[in-house]
């Protein structure tokens, strides 16, 4: 998880508009006609890599072919590095680290500020390729680019102001703690929000004076190459390494003997996967996964609002976010009037091609993540839960998935156990605070928890017993710059974002000095 960054429009409000998207970075050629007039940019195929300073033609020949999630037409394909690139990418980047950790860590942060300055000035067009290839919504793909653009620019202020400490040693000693970097980072990101997540890790492992091989999520490869080569290019040759391709390219990164460090945001079962094989060689894995967020609603709310809160935090880029809702606990004095409000959203919502600015919601990123969401649903409502908006798969083409609102949800349900990534508000109603508190802190995962409530004592007694990275009052989306949190049990390890992913990527080290004696 990034850094915290402003509120997505909530679902049930219009999207923001935005002119029909240019031209494509580096000959992604723009597509046909979208509803509502926009020109969206299909999904081009990806045979490149950013290698010492230069892109290069991929030489392998294994190409993953990808889908237009918005109409379910082929996308281009993206073809995966072979191994011969992995090697060249380590070796390179390996050979960069010691210049690197000797350049000055105001010339570092300088060209943190030029990498920014260029992503910033490309943000609409990489929202472009965003949204043609994981159906985000246009406003909030372009948003999220101008995101990334914040946070390298954060990084290049914040990342050189701990350089360590002095200690009181002993008089006529010098003792001192030097913060210094780890060494080689590999850092793999998502698709669901690739442009933040790789920027708050690449900009601290890199502000740091670290190496990095960064290989993007093959399900938005397009997107995230373009953004890190963005990155790259202000850098010198073999400091920041971009790599295509899919697990089997990122095992064999984090399985090479030379990196030190790997960073990864993503799903549970990837994050293990890293975990292992990094450890299995001593080297350090950081990893953010998956999320099974609760939003408690308490009596006395008022239900309009509860359920635009609840709206937004289940349905925006179609629940594909690593806190999004998923799981609502209801108190039952307000349980029928918030339902009866969110219904009425989630059925008002306007499924659209993400590139119109009319657009509310749109699609799910693939037929596989569709599938999970399909299951989830279908099970749910076959083990006695009811539906109330949505809850079926519309007949268009793509990848298509409503607003859809369940009831009578139960523990034991793998809609309220297990991730399910899409726009779906599983909802329980409970008899009392305690009881949906009790809940809502219950469960494999531990990222985030929101509970609304009228009451301070409530408000207070929910931060002191969810055991959770990150508790938010009365917002589902929020959060000032500068934060920091651990996710909890199954949702990874290591602190992911904000000042202190400072100190997981650096390595602290005592020295102490003393003048030698006169000869």
């Amino acid at each position: 998880m990034t850094s915290p960054a402003p509120a997505p429009a909530a679902p049930d409000a219009p999207a923001p508009a935005a002119p029909a998207p240019g031209a494509a970075p580096d000959g992604a050629a723009p597509g046909g006609a979208a509803p509502g007039g926009a020109a969206p940019v299909p999904p081009g195929r990806l045979a490149r890599h950013w290698l010492d300073g230069r892109e290069v033609p991929a030489a392998g020949s294994r190409a993953l072919p990808a889908v237009d999630p918005a109409t379910g037409a082929p996308g281009g394909d993206v073809v995966a590095a072979a191994d011969a690139e992995v090697d060249a990418a380590i070796a390179g980047a390996d050979a960069a680290r010691a210049p690197w950790r000797r350049t000055a860590p105001a010339e570092r942060a300088g060209a943190l500020r030029a990498a920014a300055a260029a992503v910033r000035a490309d943000a609409d067009a990489l929202g472009d390729l965003l949204c043609a290839a994981t159906g985000r919504l246009l406003g909030q793909a372009r948003d999220s680019a101008r995101v990334a653009a914040d946070l390298l620019e954060e990084a290049a202020v914040t990342g050189v102001l701990d350089a360590g400490r002095a200690l009181g040693g002993a008089a006529g000693a010098l003792d001192l703690v030097r913060r210094e970097p780890r060494g080689l980072v590999a850092v793999i990101t998502p698709w669901n929000d690739p442009f933040p997540a790789a920027a708050g890790l690449l900009a601290a492992a890199l502000v740091t004076g670290n190496t990095v091989v960064h290989k993007p999520s093959e399900r938005s490869a397009l997107p995230g190459y373009e953004m890190a080569r963005r990155v790259a290019a202000a850098l010198p040759p073999g400091v920041l390494q971009v790599l295509s391709g899919d697990g089997a390219v990122g095992e064999r990164i984090v399985a090479d003997p030379r990196v030190h460090v790997v960073a990864q945001v993503g799903s549970t079962a990837t994050g293990r996967r890293i975990a292992a094989v990094a450890g299995a060689r001593g080297a350090r894995a950081l990893v953010e996964n998956g999320g099974k967020d609760p939003v408690l609603v308490d009596a006395g709310v008022d239900p309009a609002w509860a359920a635009r809160q609840l709206a937004a935090g289940a349905f925006t880029n179609t629940g594909q976010l690593c806190t999004s809702v998923e799981r609502v606990y209801l108190h039952a004095d307000v349980a029928d009037a918030v339902l009866a409000e969110l219904v009425a959203i989630a059925r008002g919502t306007v499924l659209g091609h993400p590139a119109d600015p009319a657009s509310e919601l749109g699609p799910v990123v693939d037929e596989r993540q569709l599938a999970v969401v399909e299951q989830h649903v279908d099970a749910a409502v076959a083990a006695g839960a009811r539906v109330l908006a949505g809850g079926a798969r519309p007949d268009r083409p793509g990848t298509w998935y409503p607003p859809t609102v369940l009831v009578g949800c139960t523990e034991d349900m793998a809609v309220m156990a297990e991730e399910t990534f899409g726009p779906v508000a599983a909802v329980t109603v409970v008899p009392d605070f305690a009881t949906g508190l009790r809940l809502a802190g219950s469960g494999a995962y531990g990222l985030a928890a929101t509970v609304l409530t009228p009451s301070t004592a409530h408000a207070l007694q929910a931060v002191e017993e969810l055991e959770v990275g990150t508790v938010k009052v009365n917002a589902v989306w929020g959060g000032a710059p500068g934060g920091s949190a651990d996710p909890r049990r199954a949702s990874g390890s290591g602190r992911g974002y904000g000042p202190d992913l400072i100190g997981e990527l650096t390595a602290l080290k005592a020295v102490h000095l003393e003048p030698a004696p006169p000869a």
